[in-house]
């Protein structure tokens, strides 16, 4: 891993002054990796650039900038703009708050170049997305945040979850990870009451805060926090497990099933479809709408499902009328 350079930490440095003013120099060594002489360092380097930097000594004495300072005005290249604004774009209808969203176009639309605001528009009036079947509630983005930071910073928090049947519980977090899908932001991570690994919406929760034992224990070896959401996902999709081998290639089944509809698994026979069906009939139309050959391990009532299925197709291929 690529040693940081001073530079970037005397950048990351002047953010943390303008975000937490008062900081101390314990806690500024502690985010940047550093002892409090280089700290000291950093912030006469800062004063040099003509960044003023003060510091208050004694035990509840820290860094600070003047209230009235401002840096220059962020410049971006019309590139960067467009990126920007397509990001915006694209998060409003997923779920990220719409009057953050619209008032930040905006500002950004008053000092974009006439030529880039011009695609901006054409980007904005001629977008669509695919939306989640349900209404998407966005989640509060200081919740969303700080999950972020606990979860890099191997923090254990408690939280309120109130859950799809509405019931409220309280429980400790230890978060691994946030996966944005379909729409939605999920966390996942160790919770406390269940002693397993979960995944929660981060829209239906209500509060958060430090827990008493901020130590929060790491993720399994391998984890993948995409696969476990859409794992998760899929278990509360039916009540019912299915297994099927597909005699195609990965490739081809792939290409017709999205990660959060099965779990598609190479073996020497086949490809090895693991999902969860509410209705067999409903899962034998689709299952025969792949257009390969299958072999049903799991249950015998898909079986039967598909067989019904079949005679009744057969049954509309024998009909005639004429026209």
């Amino acid at each position: 891993m690529p040693k940081e350079r001073p530079t970037t930490r005397v950048l990351a440095m002047l953010e943390l002054l303008q975000d937490r003013p008062g900081i101390s120099g314990r806690d500024l060594a502690q985010r940047l990796g550093v002892d409090e002489r280089t700290v000291r360092r950093y912030a006469a380097h800062l004063t040099d650039l003509g960044i003023p930097v003060t510091a208050d000594r004694g035990r509840y004495g820290g860094y600070w900038l003047p209230p009235t300072f401002r840096l220059p005005p962020l410049t971006l290249t019309d590139g960067e703009a467009d990126a920007v604004v397509l990001g915006l774009l694209a998060g409003h209808p997923y779920g990220l708050p719409g009057s953050s969203t619209e008032s930040a176009l905006a500002k950004i639309n008053r000092v974009l170049p006439a030529a880039v605001a011009d695609r901006a528009a054409a980007l904005r009036d001629t977008l669509a997305f695919t939306l989640h079947p349900e209404p998407v509630t966005a989640p509060d983005p200081r919740i969303a945040l700080d999950l972020a930071a606990a979860a890099r910073d191997r923090r254990r928090v408690s939280i309120t979850y109130r859950s799809w049947r509405g019931e409220t519980s309280e429980r400790d977090l230890d978060p691994y990870s946030l996966v944005f899908h379909s729409g939605r932001s999920y966390v996942t991570g160790l919770d406390s009451r269940r002693a397993a690994i979960r995944v929660f919406r981060i829209d239906r929760i209500q509060s958060l805060q430090p827990a008493a034992d901020p130590q929060a224990a790491p993720p399994p070896p391998g984890f993948d926090p995409a696969a476990q959401v859409t794992a998760s996902l899929g278990e509360v999709a039916g009540k019912h497990q299915v297994r099927v081998l597909l005699h195609t290639t990965l490739e081809q089944a792939a290409r017709r099933i999205p990660p959060a509809a099965a779990t598609l698994t190479q073996t020497s026979e086949g490809i090895l479809l693991d999902t969860r069906a509410e209705r067999f009939d409903t899962m034998a139309g689709y299952l025969a709408g792949l257009g390969c050959p299958l072999t049903v391990h799991h249950p015998a009532e898909l079986r039967d499902a598909l067989a019904r299925l079949s005679d009744r197709l057969a049954s509309y291929a024998t009909r005639t009328r004429e026209l």
